[in-house]
């Protein structure tokens, strides 16, 4: 019973996951392009030159450094949310959480060799791997069913659209019951 009750909370995390792996995946080649477009790129090698000299510990600080700067920006999300300023909420979090991701993407690419040199570290970054896979391996039957239901209500005529819907309701629900 409560693996059931669990389950839609599973998904959403997955899919919460695998929204972040995304946003991660979009806006890393953007980042490169812009460190290439920017004189960044020197900004780049003299930060990897300096985190050559450094201890992988203090290699983490650097890494986690420029989240903990992005935090306030995401209280001020929060604050105009508690204010009912919910566009300019919304603009704000996503503003921050893509410079947040554009920023981290920057960062771990120049941190990456020396982090995985911590064996924690290494362990992590091979779970958050293994749990993106896993993630993307429970979403992705959810997606496949969600373009077959749209293919078919989209490649139909409008007439009878009421009772083909409901009919492929009751066999994505049948179809993710018989899943578990």
């Amino acid at each position: 019973m409560l693996r059931r009750l669990l389950q839609p909370l599973w998904v959403l995390l997955a899919i919460i996951f695998l929204i972040e792996a995304w946003l991660w995946d979009r806006l890393e080649p953007i980042v490169a392009r812009i460190v290439a477009a920017l004189p960044l790129r020197s900004l780049k090698h003299w930060l990897a030159a300096r985190i050559e000299s450094l201890s992988p510990a203090l290699t983490l600080v650097v890494f986690i450094v420029p989240v903990v700067m992005l935090f306030p920006l995401k209280l001020v999300g929060m604050w105009l949310l508690m204010h009912h300023k919910w566009k300019l909420a919304l603009v704000t979090i996503m503003f921050g959480k893509i410079v947040g991701v554009g920023i981290t993407a920057f960062i771990f690419d120049v941190t990456r060799h020396k982090l995985l040199q911590m064996s924690w570290f290494a362990w992590l970054y091979e779970t958050v791997l293994t749990l993106r896979r896993k993630a993307a391996a429970l979403v992705d039957p959810i997606k496949q069913r969600a373009r077959e239901i749209l293919r078919d209500m989209l490649g139909g005529t409008s007439r009878g659209w009421s009772a083909r819907m409901v009919r492929q309701i009751m066999r994505f629900r049948r179809s993710v019951q018989q899943a578990r």
